[in-house]
């Protein structure tokens, strides 16, 4: 059975710290100078996923929020660089080395694309600058289908035997195919797994019934659950999902019970952390501290958590780098156990 390492080890201790830490940068945004540097051209935000998934989505609604509360004088311009599962998109960072009008949005496949492609790649050759929030993952499927819990959809994916059932996920080796296998492994199915370049058409492929079920954040799907077309079964978690206002008529998302509740003991949150080119001056990451933070303390920003059903979790400097250690040493052991491992990686 794979596990997820860094959900329980880290996930806690961030939580535990993100009121304190929110609360400091907010006070700090108020209270402190005018910046010693800021933009001086647009800033290229670059987005290493597809159009619609989760991290399209966020990259594009902090781009709104920052022209809806003039936070930033020149323009936020959100570019999507999906190539090599989301290794264009970082690579272009790695090479904009001191540019500092260049940011880029991260997600776990920060640590998982360079460890399966052996693409000469690491977190370390850019400049951490926030984490943003944890992601969660939910198990859909098909509202059309008769399945109203995990354990009657394992259930039915062991009896029709290996292989009969399709999961939609995004990319190959990354996130949902890691679930997938530690899915598998902790419940001795076997699916066809079948990747997509983002979130969004992740969902849609569910919705049109060409895979029987998808590992999507909950942000990539909620327009569908909302409109009655998906059913979430459990959340990839060890709890419940605190949001406890109704997204649909009958249900909130504290309402979907944890895999480990169903039977399903596979849990994984991921990382959404925003990044800069290695080189750049402690001026210039300021700069984009301070956005970030201001960023957080919207009602927007705050509405946008509670719709995607995130773990809020804010964090910066040593406290975020120690963090992205941890977290890296967590995926190696996933990605290993997973036989994810690209050669030159091992």
């Amino acid at each position: 059975m794979i596990k997820n390492l860094f959900s329980r080890s880290f996930s806690g201790a961030a939580r535990t710290s993100t009121v304190a830490v929110s609360v400091a940068a907010t006070l700090l945004a108020v209270s402190a100078p005018a910046l010693a540097w800021e933009p001086t051209k647009p800033v290229e935000f670059i987005v290493p996923a597809g159009t619609g998934g989760g991290a399209d989505q966020m990259a594009r609604l902090m781009q709104g929020i920052i022209v809806k509360h003039k936070l930033m004088k020149e323009p936020l311009i959100v570019v999507n660089k999906s190539g090599g599962a989301g290794a264009e998109g970082f690579l272009a960072v790695k090479e904009a080395k001191g540019d500092p009008h260049k940011i880029v949005i991260s997600l776990s496949n920060l640590f998982t694309t360079p460890m399966a492609t052996g693409v000469p790649f690491n977190w370390k050759d850019m400049s951490p600058v926030a984490m943003m929030a944890l992601d969660q993952f939910v198990l859909w499927t098909n509202a059309s289908e008769p399945y109203k819990n995990a354990s009657e959809y394992v259930a039915a994916v062991k009896a029709a035997g290996p292989n009969k059932f399709k999961m939609g996920g995004t990319g190959s080796k990354q996130e949902d195919q890691i679930i997938t296998v530690a899915l598998e492994k902790a419940t001795g199915t076997k699916f066809i797994y079948v990747p997509f370049k983002g979130g969004g058409e992740v969902a849609v492929q569910l919705v049109g019934n060409h895979v029987n079920s998808t590992v999507n954040n909950p942000i990539e799907a909620v327009a569908q659950w909302r409109a009655g077309q998906l059913r979430p079964l459990c959340v990839f978690d060890a709890q419940r999902m605190p949001y406890k206002g109704k997204v649909t008529e009958t249900q909130s998302w504290n309402d979907i019970p944890t895999c480990k509740e169903a039977g399903v003991p596979t849990d994984y949150t991921m990382l959404r952390g925003i990044f800069m080119p290695a080189g750049v001056t402690a001026d210039q990451k300021a700069f984009y501290v301070d956005l970030l933070t201001k960023i957080t303390a919207t009602p927007d920003w705050k509405e946008y958590m509670e719709k995607g059903a995130f773990n809020p979790t804010f964090m910066t400097g040593d406290a975020f780098a120690k963090w992205l250690g941890e977290a890296e040493a967590a995926h190696r052991t996933l990605m290993t156990e997973a036989g994810f491992m690209a050669a030159a990686s091992k």
